[in-house]
């Protein structure tokens, strides 16, 4: 964390002398300590520093290193005592992230500092997070080693009858009991009609022969979030369906095909999108093809048909394409990549060709 924090520092441009960070996913980023609070403050000339209330302290000063850690009592009295010790007379406010009125209570609170947005280190901090670093990645994969054993439990639980919600609470669970801290976001549990919604809430239908069951989970480990779909049957299916899962598989491997470091995510999407509109279906895939994740679990960059970043090695990325027939059935699929210089490595492990289940 404390190269994080001087990478930071080094990137303020000449005119800003500090900056503020309050939103939580980048003080998580910058700190390593999750929190619901908390005001981390970057100098360009000086250690960084963090203040923190009672509810985090202890563990704040144990845990974090590379920034002084201090008590919070009246925030903005401390913040301008901090910036008056090092001299600062222009800070930076998180652009990304920063609302209109919490910008006017700092504006308020700090009379004396002129608080600016600069897009070019918000810009910086996006980027740095984008590129993953080895401990990143690894609680990334310990996160996605939990939810494919769930999708290899979940499997054997699912038949005619259950519910969505007894799917989604079993998913869940067992997340929970095989080391997850959270989950990465609300499940989605949807089966027959209702997998036609992308990002459907699981219900109270049951499970009936026929039906397509499309689950998309993920859980938390140190912080970082993993993201898997997949699309399996109950009882027999029509040739549609067949067809329909077949193109959208067919799809979601050609667009890992074309992942690799100096490709645009543009690129990558479009390997997907193509064929899935060669075969008819292009009004049917609205999404895009993919997104970033980390702490959060959308971040950029995303395999969108107007994202023109350029892959990097170090990047970790969803490609989920999808197929949606409205008052029919739906179908993604979705794994996540790590990209290498030469490619990329696929993070899921979890059987992709069509699962018919009993």
């Amino acid at each position: 964390m404390e190269d994080r924090l001087q990478r930071l520092a080094q990137q303020l441009p000449d005119d800003i002398d500090a900056m503020l960070i309050c939103e939580a996913v980048n003080r998580q980023y910058f700190t390593g300590l999750r929190s619901s609070a908390g005001t981390l403050l970057v100098f360009k000339q000086a250690p960084a520093v963090f203040l923190i209330d009672s509810r985090y302290y202890e563990r704040a000063k144990k845990d974090i290193h590379g920034c002084e850690v201090v008590l919070q009592g009246k925030l903005f009295e401390q913040v301008s005592e901090w910036f008056q010790r090092h001299g600062v007379r222009t800070a930076a406010v998180e652009g990304d992230y920063l609302n209109l009125s919490q910008y006017a209570r700092f504006k308020e609170g700090l009379p004396k500092v002129s608080l600016v947005s600069k897009p070019e280190i918000d810009s910086a901090i996006r980027r740095m997070r984008m590129i993953k670093s080895p401990e990143e990645i690894a609680s990334i994969r310990a996160a996605q080693k939990i939810t494919d054993d769930a999708f290899s439990h979940i499997c054997g639980y699912i038949k005619e009858g259950r519910t969505e919600r007894e799917i989604a609470g079993e998913l869940l669970d067992f997340c929970y009991r095989h080391g997850s801290e959270r989950p990465s976001f609300d499940y989605i549990v949807v089966s027959g009609k209702n997998s036609s919604m992308p990002h459907g809430v699981p219900g109270e239908k049951p499970v009936e022969r026929g039906d397509f069951i499309t689950m998309d989970f993920g859980c938390m480990i140190n912080g970082y979030c993993s993201d898997m779909t997949r699309t399996v049957a109950v009882g027999a299916l029509s040739d549609e369906q067949h067809r329909v899962y077949q193109t959208v598989l067919d799809a979601q491997l050609a667009g890992i095909a074309a992942v690799r470091a100096g490709v645009s995510c543009k690129t990558v999407d479009a390997a997907a999108r193509d064929l899935i509109t060669a075969a008819g279906y292009g009004e049917a895939f609205g999404h895009g093809t993919g997104h970033s994740l980390g702490i959060e679990i959308h971040e950029p960059p995303a395999f969108s048909k107007s994202d023109e970043t350029i892959c990097e090695a170090g990047m970790v990325l969803s490609v989920e394409p999808g197929i949606y027939l409205e008052g029919k059935f739906g179908v993604r699929i979705e794994d996540l990549v790590h990209i290498t210089a030469d490619g990329c490595e696929n993070l899921t492990a979890s059987e992709k060709k069509l699962l018919v289940l009993p």
